[in-house]
């Protein structure tokens, strides 16, 4: 196999490559190199890769894209391990964005790092931190829960156990899920929540739409929108009786695994997990 010349060679790892979720030119210099040289490449999307690398002129150079995603079996994983043994470069990105999240390569990281080989972000786009940075929430504590679930209970459960999280909430959603995810919203973490959809990040009709969870879900109930979601939701003020924070904990301590039910409450109640398991501690055996 040739290799692209004048351009430094890799150390031997498995590279996470970031790239664009629309703009081309918003993929980073070190990820070009690293596209340029690497020995074994790997995408989500063989097609977009290739075409990205076409945009921004970095050769094949006698190289193929080898395909890698949610329904890649152990065999087209064991084949980029093999060639991670064997001390070769290999990068991996995905169809946009950050691998990893909510993309494929978890089980592809946590291979390599079993057999022993590097692992290396070479970070850049994410759709959860760009739309985090235009939805006008607070960005000091956040935390990203992918995509809810599809089915109505479950979503509506999932909803649910994000509604004391002491932060912003950036989810992904599907554009014909959207409107009845928000419907649940309003019911599951309160109607008065701000709350931004951001739609299609980057790309020719990028769009923010800013407002209390009950708007954007009488906005979207009949208009189910094209393209990319993001849906953020800020904080809500949640206050709760300490009587009923301390019998929650009683019921949940019955347990022999003290810590794991702490943390079970306290992210129920939006509290310190540290204050919860102190005060478990105090209850009499």
């Amino acid at each position: 196999m040739s290799k692209p010349s004048n351009v430094a060679a890799l150390d031997p790892g498995l590279y996470f490559v970031a790239t664009p979720l629309g703009n081309a030119r918003d993929i980073t210099l070190r990820a070009l190199d690293i596209l340029r040289v690497a020995e074994v490449l790997a995408a989500e999307d063989t097609r977009t890769l290739r075409r990205l690398m076409e945009i921004h002129g970095v050769p094949l150079a006698g190289r193929r894209i080898v395909a890698y995603h949610d329904h890649s079996s152990e065999k087209d994983r064991g084949g980029l391990i093999a060639a991670l043994t064997e001390g070769r470069s290999v990068a991996y990105a995905s169809e946009a964005g950050t691998p990893l999240v909510a993309d494929p390569g978890f089980a592809l990281s946590r291979a390599a790092i079993e057999a022993g080989c590097s692992v290396i972000p070479v970070p850049g786009p994410s759709a959860a931190l760009a739309a985090l940075t235009v939805s006008g929430l607070p960005s000091d504590r956040f935390m990203f829960a992918g995509f809810p679930p599809a089915a109505k209970g479950a979503r509506r459960k999932f909803l649910e156990s994000l509604a004391g999280m002491p932060g912003t909430l950036i989810l992904y959603e599907s554009p014909r899920r959207l409107g009845a995810t928000l419907a649940e919203a309003c019911t599951a973490l309160g109607d008065d929540r701000p709350a931004a959809v951001c739609r299609e990040l980057t790309k020719k009709f990028e769009e923010v739409r800013r407002g209390p969870l009950s708007d954007l879900a009488a906005t979207y109930a009949d208009m189910p929108p094209k393209g990319e979601i993001v849906l953020c939701i800020g904080k809500g003020e949640v206050s709760h009786d300490p009587a009923e924070i301390e019998a929650a904990l009683r019921d949940a301590m019955n347990t022999p695994h003290r810590k794991d039910a702490a943390r079970e409450i306290a992210d129920r109640f939006g509290v310190s997990r540290r204050d919860l398991y102190q005060l478990g501690l105090s209850f009499d055996p």
